[in-house]
C-alpha cells in the first residue's frame, strides 16, 4: 500500500506557488481518502438514493481536470471521457467493466495533462477556449481558484464516504 504524500502549501509563497500549491494539495487531499481501499468499497455510494462514491468522485475530477485545462484553457477540441448529453453524470453511473485501476490512471493523466498546459500561461493570461455554455474567457489565476473550490468542496464529500465505509476520518 502506498501513502499518498500531502504536503502542506506554503505560508510564504509567491501567488502561483501558492494556488498550484493548494491545488495539488487538494488533488492529494482525493487520492488519500481512497488509499487502502478494495475496488468494492471504492464503489460504495454515499447513501441512498445518491450514487456519490469515490470512484465517481475521482472520474468526475478527471472530467473537471480536462474541461478546465484540455477544452478551455488551450482550445483542445475533446469530448468527455465518462458523460455523455444522454447521460450527463455518466462519471458517477459506474458498471461492471469500470475499474479503480482505469479511473485512477485517467485521473492522473489529465492532471499531468493540466499541469503541461498550465506551465504555458501566466496567472492573468486569459484562456484559448471559452465556456461552452456561456461563452466567457478566463484567466489561469481563475481556473486555479475555481479547481480549488472544486475540490476543496468534493473532498467534504470524500470526507463523509470515507468515514461511511471504515470509519476512517482525518484532515
Amino acid at each position: 500500500m502506498t501513502t499518498t504524500e500531502r504536503p502542506q502549501p506554503s505560508t510564504t509563497a509567491d501567488e502561483r506557488t501558492m494556488l498550484e500549491g493548494w491545488l495539488d494539495y487538494h488533488r492529494r487531499t482525493l487520492a488519500w481518502k481512497c488509499e487502502g481501499l478494495s475496488e468494492a468499497q471504492l464503489r460504495t455510494a454515499a447513501v441512498e438514493p445518491s450514487e456519490l462514491s469515490l470512484m465517481g468522485l475521482v472520474r468526475h475530477m478527471a472530467e473537471v481536470e480536462r474541461i478546465w485545462f484540455r477544452r478551455t484553457l488551450v482550445n483542445e477540441d475533446l469530448g468527455p471521457i465518462y458523460f455523455s448529453d444522454e447521460d450527463p453524470d455518466g462519471e458517477f453511473h459506474l458498471t461492471d467493466a469500470d475499474t479503480w485501476e482505469e479511473a485512477y490512471a485517467t485521473w492522473q493523466a489529465e492532471i499531468e495533462i493540466a499541469r503541461r498546459n498550465a506551465a504555458r500561461f501566466g496567472l492573468d493570461d486569459l484562456t484559448e477556449g471559452r465556456h461552452r455554455r456561456t461563452g466567457a474567457q478566463y484567466n489561469l489565476r481563475w481556473l486555479y481558484t475555481h479547481m480549488i473550490e472544486e475540490y476543496a468542496r468534493h473532498n467534504g464529500h470524500a470526507d463523509l464516504i470515507r468515514e461511511r465505509i471504515d470509519g476512517a476520518t482525518g484532515y
